[in-house]
């Protein structure tokens, strides 16, 4: 099975710009089902969840079918889908929640590979528990993520793992289940940073030893919408602060507020667009997801040997890190450059990239460049194609 690379990017408006859009580890653009499912919604009249009327019956659909949707793209449990504004916010709500079981002498684990909204919220709610925090180091300067160290980091004290499945500087892919597997061996809950790997590769939260798995519907071209997926027989130990007045039921006791309603539709339309990249995919949307994303992955894959090799090229480049497994994702500087330079280059080129940390806090601060500007960082997504490639490795190269 393979990708159509033509038909996919035709798909998406945003595309007939001209621009390469190399920036989709900060955001993807979405495809015209997407757009028109959320026009629709509005369209059609939609109210809050719970009335008695067509229009608020209608948003209860909506709900549904995006944690149905969210469900079969991770492989969770829809009835353990937990919908919210975005994944920083829900993880924040998550460490407040479980935080509470804390005591004085208890111990997390995080590590200096991920996304600060994987690191701060548990540190935070750690300090307010009295709780010590251990950390997991990234070697350098392969930028892997041994799981081996757990091993020391862990013990009976130990209530909770936050990693990331994916680093969204360096693309590394740790060996999640490896260290999840010992994170439960030592009777500690594990929280999956999946942000940066769902975009790029099939998921399935069981097989990575998740007990709760995030994502941004926003990173695999749906609107601004996270989630963060569990099992619902543990949602229900978990106590998070909720108004007298709302739903104490799970999942919508975690969910604050009134939901983007025409912006969830959005989440299944954008569910449904993956698991049909892949034309010859078979069988029910959680199959075909599976399929497709496995070609979403060779495709990228493909495109990032060819990028690797071109960049690595240029004498001017230094490419940071070299991980074993890694997504689509390149992080370099330029000599005689800042990396603001560089994106400002390209960017007068028609060429999206980011420069900066990317709130990468640790482990841009662990290579030296936090306080310097960072670095350049290029992603290839689904719809990015050769030409892209071409046109990143060439406006680099006009910096000699």
């Amino acid at each position: 099975m393979a990708l159509d690379v033509r038909s996919v990017r035709a798909a998406y408006p945003a595309l007939r710009d001209g621009y390469a859009y190399l920036d989709g580890a900060a955001g993807t653009q979405v495809p015209e089902a997407v757009i028109e499912a959320i026009a629709a919604a509005y369209r059609a009249g939609i109210g809050n969840v719970g009335g008695a009327f067509p229009a608020s019956e209608r948003s209860d659909a909506i709900v549904a079918g995006a944690r149905q949707a969210v469900a079969d793209l991770v492989g969770g449990d829809p009835r353990g889908v937990v919908l919210g504004p975005n994944m920083t916010t829900l993880t924040y709500r998550f460490a407040a929640a479980l935080a509470r079981a804390w005591r004085p002498g208890d111990e997390i684990v995080v590590s200096r590979l991920d996304h600060d909204a994987n690191v701060r919220p548990w540190v935070q709610a750690a300090e307010r528990a009295g709780a010590t925090v251990r950390w997991a180091e990234v070697d350098l300067p392969s930028g892997e993520l041994p799981a081996e160290q757990y091993d020391a980091l862990l013990g009976e004290r130990t209530r909770l793992v936050a990693v990331t499945a994916a680093s969204n500087v360096l693309g590394t892919m740790p060996d999640v289940a490896a260290i999840t597997k010992r994170a439960h061996e030592a009777g500690a809950l594990t929280y999956v940073d999946g942000v940066h790997a769902t975009p790029h590769t099939p998921v399935d939260v069981a097989a990575l030893g998740a007990d709760f798995y995030a994502t941004s519907a926003y990173k695999w071209s749906g609107p601004h919408v996270g989630a963060a997926v569990a099992a619902p027989d543990l949602l229900e130990t978990v106590r998070p602060d909720k108004l007298a007045s709302s739903s104490d039921a799970v999942p919508a006791r975690f969910e604050t507020g009134t939901a983007a309603f025409a912006d969830l539709a959005g989440v299944s339309a954008a569910v449904d667009h993956l698991a049909g990249l892949d034309a010859e995919a078979t069988g029910d949307r959680r199959q075909r997801l599976l399929a497709s994303m496995a070609s979403v992955e060779r495709h990228e894959q493909a495109g990032l040997a060819r990028l690797l090799d071109g960049l690595a090229a240029q004498p001017h480049v230094r490419l940071l890190g070299g991980p074993r497994r890694r997504t689509a994702t390149v992080y370099f500087t330029v000599q005689g450059y800042t990396p603001r330079y560089v994106a400002e280059h390209l960017a007068a080129r028609r060429i999206n990239v980011w420069n900066g940390h990317n709130y990468a806090w640790e482990v841009t601060a662990a290579l030296g460049i936090r306080d310097h500007g960072g670095a350049v960082r290029a992603g290839l997504v689904h719809y990015n194609d050769r030409s892209d490639v071409d046109r990143l490795i060439a406006g680099v190269s006009e910096l000699r």
